[in-house]
């Protein structure tokens, strides 16, 4: 959970950077994190959203700290929806998380494309119109652009590796890496785009990834739950994932770079030992069950070390704390949502 500070910085003060960030897709479980680090930092964060009203966030941030968050309700799939957002506050940096996850895309992939796909490209677009304003693009990939472990020989996916998506999600996000490349290429637009894996933590609660953070709650009010995948996986701590997409916001980076983080690489059975090593009572609770995941896990992250320097991991023991402790909370504090162990 972010350190907050006392307060937020007053509407219309100077931020700590001199950046304007907007952050699209923000009531997501990495764009709130985002947010809070943000406003952590003493910036002030645009939130565009079809939806403006998130829970994460107002359980990462407080009263006060909300205030000095601007919400602004749009469509990623209409372009005058962002491109008002973008002009009218004079966004600088733009945080693009906005997108439905592998089992909304499988189950509407004209949908999953509209959201994923064309509100990306409509981001590029509002880019390219408003490239006075616009000077940092970072989006969210996904490590689902890789196809499973067989196809690679078993072995650590190198940098460059072939893209072989064998989901709709992991097509489309290929698909804005390559949109990417190809504005640089004609219209020198500079990108970044961010490959993670399982992604866990408070907030994560969408998706078949999120399994692992569901079993963290259950685990903390002793409640049964089946993570519905076995097999390899890279466990990424959220903190540690929107630090590296605040990092690449703040940075001058040239050219359509992809970054592949990389966090704990481990089997599923492993972490569920981890975790039942913490809460004993979870050993007859929480389970594992089905095939492995149709994407490697074991990913090269070199370019991303490279270009970024020395990039934190946090210890999954650390990041299963971290989690328990504020999912424990909120139940003491009678807000914690468990509408999503159900699924």
């Amino acid at each position: 959970m972010p350190n907050h500070p006392a307060s937020g910085p007053e509407q219309g003060s100077q931020t700590n950077s001199g950046k304007r960030f907007l952050v699209t897709g923000a009531k997501g479980c990495i764009g709130a994190w985002i947010v809070a680090l943000l406003v952590e930092r003493g910036e002030r964060p645009f939130v565009f959203d079809i939806d403006p009203t998130s829970g994460r966030l107002k359980a990462l941030l407080t009263e006060t700290q909300l205030r000095s968050v601007v919400f602004i309700q749009g469509d990623i799939s209409r372009f005058a929806d962002l491109d008002q957002a973008i002009a009218d506050n004079g966004v600088t940096a733009v945080v693009h998380l906005a997108g439905l996850q592998v089992p909304a895309c499988a189950a509407n992939p004209v949908r999953g494309g509209m959201i994923n796909v064309i509100g990306t490209l409509n981001l590029f677009e509002v880019a390219r119109k408003r490239r006075d304003l616009v000077k940092r693009i970072v989006y969210a990939s996904s490590a689902a652009v890789f196809g499973p472990d067989e196809l690679y020989g078993g072995q650590t996916v190198t940098e460059g590796a072939a893209l072989l998506p064998g989901t709709h999600y992991g097509v489309f996000k290929q698909c804005n890496e390559g949109n990417a490349r190809v504005y640089f290429q004609d219209e020198c637009i500079s990108s970044v785009g961010i490959r993670p894996w399982a992604v866990y933590g408070f907030g994560r609660d969408q998706g078949i990834t999120a399994g692992p953070t569901k079993a963290i709650k259950a685990a903390v009010l002793s409640r049964p739950y089946t993570i519905r995948f076995t097999g390899p996986a890279d466990l990424q701590y959220v903190r540690d994932t929107a630090e590296i997409f605040i990092d690449c916001a703040e940075r001058e980076i040239t050219g359509a770079r992809v970054y592949t983080p990389r966090g704990n690489v481990i089997r599923i059975e492993e972490f569920l030992r981890t975790l039942q090593a913490m809460f004993p009572a979870s050993c007859e609770l929480v389970r594992a069950e089905g095939k492995a995941l149709p994407f490697a896990a074991d990913l090269d992250d070199s370019a991303l070390r490279r270009d970024l320097g020395p990039v934190h991991v946090t210890p999954l023991e650390e990041g299963i704390r971290e989690t328990a402790v504020l999912f424990d909370h909120l139940a003491k504090a009678g807000t914690l949502d468990t509408a999503d162990l159900e699924t």
